[in-house]
């Protein structure tokens, strides 16, 4: 490709709406466009990128007997209602009405429309297991899309669904995937974490994510060094090593806290610690409304609440829905006269003589305690696990980096084959349900996943494997007629090694051409300009400072172009 020819609009000016790097350099260096938050135009540049993470990912598939369909993105509400997703999924769905008032979703997922499709085709234990996959655009309405890519409301994804007669059969396709997954982060040179994690809204009972490691993740990955236990903050576990009081039970007392509604409020008018003070928290479920209580140094996971009660739908109440369901503001609530189911966390099992809203506006509870004063439906952990706390296999303890999820596997058994009434017949002549696994892969995340990894001051920095093109030629002087003539020819010569090459023919100044190579982040540039009189061009790898010369002769370039990409290493 021509640089002239190329549709590649570069921006010297940083987008005033970028919230990451990622997609400040992914805008500027003329690879997407938005057309609302959360909605992006792939331009020449972005699409050969998607091309070729879409082909790694697709290789890896093919490699471990994946199958390749594509199914529809409008899918029939009646079998998301079947499986009672159509309102666990939440509002993120994106639900609408046909002519004939039917209703449909654009998918987020299809584990509903793949059971469908494969019941009473797959009838007999003879024909598993069987995976198959797609790579489509799924749709999400993300209440707050930013970030570019990587929190969008239409994104590219690659799903697959796997269907096994038994459990024995599902933990073999879960590691091929574990394995194949593994071989796309390396095939793309990154460095990554493959961690336990929560099931969401997909369920199951085991998942691991696959998640890239990045100063500016979404995501906060807690890991051992000492044992090597790994998981994501929703799903994180801990050993914990709570104090258990030996003090002796005070008097409960009511106490005027006009205008003291948090937990650093209460600390500093009362003088204590956080850890003296018990937060009371009120959340909406599918059966209604509970209390949560958690110590006030500490936060609640609600993925944890939403995994323990089996209700995705599971959501913090509004102060209307507080205010309505306990005739009390936000700021006062507390457990003790509280006529609402009441959830404890371990962190506060031990504690006696505590502090905790007053139920009335402008008091709180001092010396409260468990059983005395009001009673405990269930303990749980619904701590937000974070670096400091014990590993909850060795005790060490545990340490944190961000990363940005690509990928993540579920094993979700028969939770949609049962609902969906998807059986096949076993070697018994008897009908069971399906078992199954699903596996999905951000395609168009992976994008800004990579960016967001791999970046300099400069620019980009691709992995040879997705790089819109592998080497540019930079023609200094594109009305300099040797120059040009030479850059054409090695152009051709490079092209017809089968390497990917863009040639920078463009009649504007070398250093603009300079600053966009780096912008664009391709591997290898080789510069022609006025050494060639000299019988010399340079060559300089993206991720290096380094430049050298070598001799202006074709086969010779050609030669050290292979050698230096093939060499090309980012991963420390």
């Amino acid at each position: 490709m021509r640089w002239s020819q190329l549709y590649a609009p570069t921006l010297k000016e940083v987008p005033s709406d970028a919230d990451v790097k990622s997609q400040e350099l992914l805008i500027r260096a003329g690879f997407i466009r938005k057309t609302v938050a959360g909605v992006y135009t792939y331009l020449p540049l972005g699409l050969r990128v998607l091309q070729k993470i879409t082909q790694i990912v697709r290789e890896e598939m093919n490699a471990i007997g994946a199958q390749e369909l594509l199914m529809p993105i409008m899918q029939p509400a009646e079998i998301w209602k079947a499986t009672g997703r159509w309102e666990d999924y939440g509002p993120e769905m994106i639900k609408f009405l046909d002519r004939n008032k039917r209703e449909f979703t654009l998918g987020p997922t299809h584990e509903e429309m793949i059971t469908t499709l494969v019941k009473g085709e797959l009838k007999s234990y003879k024909q598993l297991p069987v995976t198959l996959y797609q790579i489509n655009t799924k749709y999400r309405d993300e209440i707050r899309p930013r970030f570019g890519l990587l929190r969008g409301r239409e994104f590219i994804m690659k799903d697959a669904y796997s269907f096994h007669s038994d459990d024995e059969s599902l933990d073999l396709t879960y590691r091929d995937m574990y394995r194949a997954y593994s071989r796309i982060c390396e095939r793309m040179d990154l460095e990554y974490f493959a961690v336990e994690a929560d099931t969401g809204a997909i369920g199951g009972n085991n998942s691991h994510e696959f998640t890239v490691l990045a100063k500016n993740g979404e995501s906060n990955i807690l890991y051992c060094d000492k044992c090597g236990y790994a998981a994501t903050d929703e799903k994180a576990e801990y050993k914990p090593d709570y104090p258990i009081s030996s003090e002796k039970e005070e008097e409960l007392k009511l106490i005027s806290t006009p205008d003291v509604r948090s937990v650093e409020d209460l600390t500093k008018f009362l003088g204590v610690s956080e850890e003296k003070i018990v937060k009371s928290m009120v959340y909406v479920g599918r059966n209604g409304i509970f209390m949560a209580l958690i110590r006030g140094d500490l936060e609640v996971n609600e993925a944890k609440l939403k995994s323990h009660f089996k209700d995705q739908t599971i959501r913090k109440a509004t102060p209307e829905e507080v205010q309505n369901a306990l005739k009390v503001p936000v700021g006062y609530l507390g457990p003790v006269g509280a006529e609402i189911k009441i959830f404890a966390d371990f962190s506060v099992k031990g504690m006696k003589n505590f502090i905790v809203g007053g139920m009335k506006e402008g008091f709180h509870y001092v010396n409260a305690n468990f059983d005395r004063d009001f009673k405990v439906s269930e303990w749980i952990d619904m701590k937000k696990v974070t670096a400091g706390d014990r590993c909850p296999k060795c005790g060490a303890p545990l340490k944190m980096k961000k990363g940005i999820e690509v990928g993540q596997i579920f094993k979700l058994g028969a939770k949609y084959s049962k609902k969906l009434e998807a059986f096949y017949v076993d070697k018994n002549g008897e009908q069971k349900p399906f078992v199954m696994g699903c596996y999905g892969w951000g395609v168009s995340r992976t994008m800004a996943a990579v960016v967001e990894q791999y970046h300099d001051e400069n620019g980009m920095i691709w992995p040879r494997s997705i790089a819109p093109f592998e080497v540019i030629v930079t023609v200094v002087n594109s009305s300099d007629e040797e120059q040009m003539n030479f850059g054409k020819e090695l152009y051709e010569s490079l092209k017809n090694s089968a390497l990917d090459v863009l040639l920078d023919d463009r009649e504007v100044s070398g250093g603009f051409k300079f600053k966009d190579a780096d912008l664009i982040g391709i591997p290898l540039r080789i510069t022609v300009g006025r050494n060639l009189k000299n019988g010399k061009v340079e060559m300089k790898l993206r991720n290096s400072q380094d430049k050298f010369e070598i001799k202006a002769e074709k086969d010779t370039v050609v030669k050290e172009a292979e050698k230096m990409l093939n060499g090309y290493k980012l991963k420390k």
